[in-house]
């Protein structure tokens, strides 16, 4: 039988949750997401780290300051308007806002509030400045093939 541990060159599959300090839910994947151990992948590097040697079944739970994880809240990130400047597409309290600076860079905003006068838009990540912690269970390890090993695999989760 194959070794099921979790290690480099190993393509892994996983569920998992992210909670916030107080236990509140922020997002689940029920559905396996897939990436390349100790290749290309967008796992935070603790969070790799915690999972090597992981077999099947297992789970692990980590916890990541914002430091370690999405970085610290921007407040110059965030900008209120009156709502008679934002067009009508726009203001619903979730609508993400592709906004391009001076230098033609874009970012994409997300209108965090909203009221009768003004509407606010946050560019900060949705999990900027929150110590998160993250529940990962092991679904799947297999070997991984030489095109995954050269390109890596295509799934990924838990970006920077």
């Amino acid at each position: 039988m194959a070794d099921e541990r979790v290690a480099k060159n190993r393509v892994v599959s996983i569920t998992y949750t992210i909670s916030d300090e107080q236990g509140n839910l922020l997002e689940q994947s029920d559905l396996p997401i897939t990436y390349l151990h100790g290749g290309r992948n967008d796992l935070f590097e603790s969070i790799e780290a915690a999972l090597e040697g992981c077999r099947v079944g297992d789970r692990v739970e980590v916890t990541l300051t914002p430091e370690e994880g999405f970085g610290a809240h921007d407040p110059n990130l965030t900008f209120t308007d009156k709502l008679e400047n934002v067009p009508p597409q726009f203001r619903r309290l979730g609508v993400e806002v592709e906004m391009q600076n001076d230098r033609g860079e874009s970012r994409i905003f997300i209108v965090t509030h909203m009221d009768e006068e003004t509407l606010t838009v946050d560019g900060n990540h949705p999990f900027a400045g929150k110590t998160l912690i993250y529940s990962v269970k092991v679904d799947n390890v297999r070997e991984a093939t030489p095109e995954e090993l050269k390109h890596g695999v295509q799934q990924g989760v838990m970006t920077h």
